[in-house]
């Protein structure tokens, strides 16, 4: 019982030390006269993904790979399964503006790409891995993504999640009143935090993968994953509660684009990951997610209700028992 207690500290050190580190940030962009607006699509929408960063991070530092590409893969699994649907479930979401319209079709492509470099046994004859080579790729598409992201908030200032993002950056979490000492402690404290929640969080989830005697993807997938998931789940929903819809879907596109691109990635350059048993279908059923998605929003008016939010919720836990009987 005291891993499960462990890990779940471990996952509250990475979620604190990822606030600690969103605060800090905030306020010296906004002490720098940085725009409201760039750090809301920044600091903020990336600053959400920062466990699972340094999960990854750590997994391949100390050799835990598989637990590595389950908490990436997990990771996006959860967001439109769980983080969507609930999202959905609390307030439907419109989906009025072009920027998130254009992301998601890019996340698919990039969600296929993933597919296709997982799949070296059909296609090549040689052990499915993402190599160096591989985590190179994913990081150039990113840059890409970056620009055209620069691009959409020079162009499109009136868009409903720009709107929306310069709203929710302007909580008090950028407060330049605080004073740069602080804003700069508080930024090395959350990276202490993170960095030691990292290391727990993996040391625990290894130790509980072989207590329950299933494979660490699994626990990767289901467990961490879950808990590194939680800002994106209170951000989102909030989001819809407050109509923000936009942002919702936004932030949840953004955070599985950035986990692809580069939390996946980065575990790769460090380590060349071995795709686990089951990950090409782990890829395959993100990629499902997503598929899903599209089509509601072309031919629903834009609009994904509650029905549908439970439908993915209901989704993603049949998955989990499929995956929990070794699938």
């Amino acid at each position: 019982m005291s891993e499960f207690l462990l890990l779940a500290l471990g996952i509250g050190l990475l979620l604190l030390g990822g606030t600690a580190l969103v605060r800090g940030a905030s306020g010296i962009a906004r002490a720098m006269n940085v725009p409201v607006m760039i750090i809301g699509l920044t600091v903020v929408a990336f600053g959400t993904s920062t466990p699972e960063l340094v999960v990854n991070i750590t997994g391949a530092l100390r050799g835990e790979t598989d637990l590595a590409f389950g908490n990436a893969v997990g990771s996006n699994l959860a967001n439109f399964g769980l983080v969507l649907g609930i999202a959905a479930i609390a307030a439907p979401i419109y989906l009025q503006g072009s920027i998130v319209r254009r992301e998601v079709p890019y996340l698919l492509l990039v969600t296929a790409i993933l597919m296709v470099m997982a799949w070296d046994e059909p296609l090549s004859g040689t052990t499915p891995l993402l190599d160096r080579g591989d985590a190179i790729i994913l990081f150039l598409m990113f840059t890409i993504f970056v620009y055209f992201m620069v691009r959409d908030v020079m162009r499109e200032r009136e868009d409903p999640v720009l709107i929306e993002a310069e709203s929710i950056s302007r909580i008090p979490f950028a407060d330049t009143r605080v004073g740069f000492l602080i804003n700069v402690l508080l930024v090395c404290g959350g990276i202490a935090m993170l960095m030691y929640g990292g290391e727990m969080t993996i040391t625990q989830g290894a130790v509980i993968a072989e207590l329950l005697m299933v494979p660490e993807v699994v626990v990767g997938i289901f467990v961490v994953a879950v808990g590194t998931s939680l800002p994106e789940l209170a951000t989102s929903a909030i989001a819809a509660y407050k109509d923000e819809t936009d942002l919702a879907l936004g932030n949840i596109v953004g955070s599985n684009i950035f986990n692809s691109l580069v939390v996946l990635p980065a575990a790769g350059i460090i380590r060349p990951l071995p795709i686990p048993k089951g990950g090409d279908f782990d890829l395959m059923v993100g990629f499902a997610f997503v598929l899903v998605v599209i089509p509601l929003f072309v031919f629903s008016n834009a609009r994904l209700g509650r029905m549908a939010g439970g439908a993915l919720v209901f989704t993603y836990f049949g998955y989990f028992a499929l995956r929990m009987q070794g699938f």
